[in-house]
């Protein structure tokens, strides 16, 4: 039996499809038992349980032999750093004593030590924290998700502008979750020895001027780039309705996007590409 926490997102159901596509035995995790319904027409048991119920959590882990681990996003108007710091906490202390065998964790590229950076902390303090407790256990490190751009695809369709904080030519490394999502399955059913940090990004980089291109190609129109001044990018995450210790957090996570880490030369490649993706997107929300 395979845990999959996090299962109804982007990446988690991704996970537990591929595992049940494979005929294996999947259990998903979820706070949400509305959705609870579709995953068992699909095959898969579930468990209804909230990640910060510890207790709760580790009996569902004892159910299965291995675990796939990622950290929800906490709610925007909240201090997301100290929420999602409490869900790691929460995560690792329910592996403990639970029997399972490996686990899978989900990470990101740029993952690093330091204060009020985002997800580049917490997830960091996630693959330490893994690497300090017993279970064999493997780390993905995920590039920026081709999902990040979704919530634009409104403005996109409407007013033919793709609005970001990120400069038009800054070419990144970026992924589909359902790439992501068959990379972690296939980890998991690896053997237990093979561990490790595998940072996986889609089948080449791209810069916003990409993403607007394949909004533009797939709508048959025209689509700019607009570009949010760094000075302005606090305000900009405020008008969204994130919290004030949120949106610091997040544009200071921004900047370090920007500013330019180092990423890997030998990542783990998947086969969708951003037009691919970009595609889907505008055909299923007509």
């Amino acid at each position: 039996m395979y845990i999959v926490v996090g299962g109804t997102g982007h990446v988690g159901s991704a996970v537990a499809q591929t595992l049940l596509d494979e005929g294996e035995a999947v259990t998903v995790v979820t706070r949400n038992s509305d959705k609870a319904g579709a995953w068992r027409q699909r095959g898969a048991e579930v468990a209804v349980a909230d990640v910060h119920d510890v207790t709760s959590l580790r009996e569902v882990f004892r159910y299965g032999k291995r675990a796939f681990l990622l950290n929800p996003n906490a709610d925007i108007s909240s201090d997301t750093d100290r929420e999602e710091r409490e869900t790691v906490r929460c995560l690792l202390e329910a592996i403990e004593g639970s029997g399972l065998e490996k686990v899978v964790a989900q990470s990101t590229m740029g993952a690093q030590p330091g204060e009020k950076f985002g997800d580049l902390n917490v997830l960091y303090e996630l693959e330490v924290g893994l690497r300090n407790q017993p279970i064999p256990a493997s780390v993905i490190r995920a590039a920026y998700y081709y999902s990040n751009w979704d919530t634009m695809l409104g403005a996109v369709t409407k007013d033919g502008v793709l609005a970001t904080m990120l400069p038009a030519d800054l070419t990144l490394p970026m992924v589909a979750p359902e790439d992501l999502g068959r990379v972690a399955a296939r980890i998991l059913q690896e053997p237990i020895e093979r561990i490790g940090i595998h940072p996986v990004e889609g089948p080449k980089r791209y810069s916003p001027n990409d993403v607007a291109a394949a909004f533009a190609a797939t709508l048959g129109r025209a689509v700019r780039v607009d570009v949010i001044p760094r000075e302005n990018w606090e305000d900009a995450y405020r008008s969204l309705g994130f919290s004030d210790a949120a949106a610091h957090s997040y544009a200071r996570m921004t900047a370090l996007t920007v500013d330019g880490p180092e990423y890997p030369e030998d990542p783990i490649r998947g086969s969708i590409s951003l037009q691919t993706y970009i595609g889907k997107l505008v055909r299923d929300s007509s």
